[in-house]
């Protein structure tokens, strides 16, 4: 399921990389570093005034700067409390700060990556939805991105925060005491490599969890997709197990994880509170002449060390885990966008399609999908395509509208390439219709006029229905045009949903109409009232039918008999059954069969 892992990049460029997206934000991550020092810097002031205390306990009543003209009158016993009083109030200053400016920038940078990550998939050709399951790429978004805040918020902040308590806690032993504060020195090296050899264990643990979260979306999703064929076919069982053997494996690999911050923080612990007792001996041993307070003072910012240097060792994993998901968002973000070198737009094309020696293979493949194709459709005509399954019929209709690129051979509209339109253009010169119908969960109004066709007139909707003969079950529900649809049209039938697809084309009125299969979802009386309909729709655009059941297409222009990727023979309906060929044969074995118009019972009810 798990896709091949990506060429790794550093932790140090991707966290770079991460943070061009914090521009817009720096003012607030600004604010927010400033809130942090603050904190830190109150951490040694409250140990430092225990230094006052334990000195004062002998005479409260002593001054606290003797000696000074201005501030020997403040004596120990007032001047203590009150001073915890406003460090513990600048401190709160610094909290609040830190806290809520980081969490305004976190949750800023984390939307604004799940909006460029989405409008990324928009702009992806076919072949990556090809390679890439929905429910990885639903993860990457959601899980993924999770991953990201963890990094972007309780890690910053850690980071920041802890890392200047430690920073400003040593420089005050220094200051306090540099030789003694040298001996704890000796045991940064150790601490050092313990991170950098944990680190990369996390960062690969992560990568695991992320594909098997993404194995756990990809099985749910597709089993509540395929809810009807997983109940008709007995699936239950077997589902069960898949999501059961996803979800351990994700269990597994978040417990290995855990396992390996279990034993790396007691590690970390051990080696910090070593170094401590062997400073804690040497005051004691080596004590000098220093107060009481000065050494309680010493000893207690000492002390204060190993709390915030195992945090900051704790948050390795949620860092790399960070990273990790950065960089598959970074890995998606970097995919190359469809092909779009197009500069050619036109109003409106007459619909003239050629098509000129056209070859086609998909990206990974050694076979042709199609070969030598050459065919010419005037404006105005409708050219059938038929043939077995596999014969290139909708490979050939997909290359129309570029979603996917061809090499070798050209396609012209109105005589011009296709990669000379742009994009957009081109596809809003072309109204498809797939036999897989796609509709949102919104109302029958908001599927009919979808994208450039919303805020179309009430009036083109309902007539574009009416053409579409959707109009007579759409009037019959709850709420007529206005009643919700369900996911992807869930709660109308086969045929409905495609008479909907089938008016959304019409409304868009487009020079070119592709219709892939349209009608084969149809019971007997749809098809009839589609076929009604397409008899004058088809008159004023250029119409591309691929189609199954022959009975649809006998009325064509030019019918195109397809297999293995090349045509095999053309002609009108009449004309090929005249040469008792391949048409003639299918033709034949399509009504050995059975009459293709006999009744297929579908339910049209709401």
């Amino acid at each position: 399921m798990s896709s091949p892992e990506p060429k790794t990049q550093s932790t140090l460029a991707i966290y770079f990389r991460l943070l061009t997206y914090v521009r817009p934000y720096v003012g607030l991550f600004i604010l927010s570093i400033v809130g942090f020092l603050i904190f830190a810097s109150t951490q040694p002031m409250l140990a430092y005034i225990l230094k006052y205390f334990v000195d004062g306990l002998a005479n409260p009543e002593a001054s606290l700067f003797p000696g000074n003209p201005y501030l020997g009158k403040l004596q120990l016993l007032e001047t203590v409390p009150l001073m915890i009083v406003l460090i513990a109030a600048w401190q709160g200053v610094g909290s609040f700060l830190g806290n809520f400016f980081l969490a305004r920038v976190s949750l800023g940078l984390v939307h604004d990556l799940r909006v460029v990550l989405f409008n990324k998939l928009l702009e992806l050709p076919n072949r990556f939805f090809d390679k890439n399951n929905s429910g990885h790429l639903i993860s990457r978004i959601t899980f993924n991105v999770t991953m990201v805040t963890g990094a972007a918020t309780d890690a910053i902040k850690v980071v920041i925060r802890e890392g200047m308590t430690v920073i400003f806690l040593f420089c005050t032993l220094v200051w306090m005491n540099w030789k003694l504060t040298l001996v704890m020195l000796a045991i940064l090296p150790v601490i050092g490599m313990m991170v950098n050899s944990t680190s990369r264990k996390f960062r690969k643990q992560s990568k695991k969890i992320q594909v098997s979260m993404g194995d756990v979306t990809h099985v749910a999703s597709e089993t509540i997709h395929g809810y009807r064929v997983v109940r008709s076919f007995g699936g239950e069982h077997y589902e069960k197990v898949r999501f059961e053997q996803a979800s351990l494996s994700n269990t597994e690999k978040q417990l290995a994880m855990t396992k390996t911050g279990a034993v790396y923080t007691p590690m970390l612990q051990l080696v910090t509170y070593s170094a401590m007792a062997v400073v804690m001996f040497l005051v004691l041993y080596l004590r000098g002449d220093a107060s009481p307070g000065d050494l309680v003072a010493y000893i207690t910012m000492a002390g204060l060390l190993p709390k915030p240097i195992r945090q900051l060792s704790e948050v390795s994993s949620t860092i790399q885990k960070g990273v990790a998901g950065a960089e598959s968002i970074f890995e998606q973000l970097d995919e190359p966008v469809e092909v779009d070198q197009g500069v050619i737009e036109h109003e409106r094309l007459a619909g003239r399609i050629e098509v000129r020696n056209l070859s086609f293979q998909y990206p990974d493949s050694d076979k042709k999908v199609l070969n030598d194709i050459s065919f010419i459709v005037e404006p105005g005509q409708m050219v059938a395509l038929v043939g077995r399954s596999g014969s290139g019929k909708s490979t050939l209709a997909g290359l129309i509208p570029r979603f996917y690129q061809h090499e070798q051979g050209q396609i012209l509209l109105d005589g011009v390439r296709v990669q000379d339109f742009t994009l957009r253009n081109l596809r809003r010169q072309i109204a498809l219709v797939t036999q897989q119908v796609t509709l949102f969960n919104d109302t029958v109004t908001n599927n009919i006029a979808y994208g450039d066709l919303a805020g179309a007139p009430t009036d083109a909707v309902l007539h574009a229905a009416r053409e579409a003969y959707a109009d007579e079950f759409i009037v019959k529900m709850p709420q007529g045009y206005e009643t919700l649809v369900g996911e992807n049209g869930v709660l109308l039938s086969g045929g409905q949903r495609q008479r909907i697809a089938i008016a959304r084309a019409l409304l868009k009125d487009a020079p070119l109409l592709i219709l892939d299969e349209a009608t084969s979802a149809l019971d007997t009386e749809s098809e009839r009232h589609i076929q009604a309909a397409l008899d004058h729709v088809v008159k004023n655009r250029t119409t591309l039918v691929i189609a199954h059941r022959l009975s649809t297409i006998e009325k064509a222009d030019l019918i195109l008999v397809m297999d293995d990727g090349q045509i095999v023979e053309r002609g009108t309906h009449v004309e090929l059954l005249a040469k008792n060929g391949y048409y003639a044969r299918l033709h034949a074995k399509e009504f050995e069969e059975g009459d293709p118009v006999a009744p297929t019972h579908v339910t049209d009810a709401y």
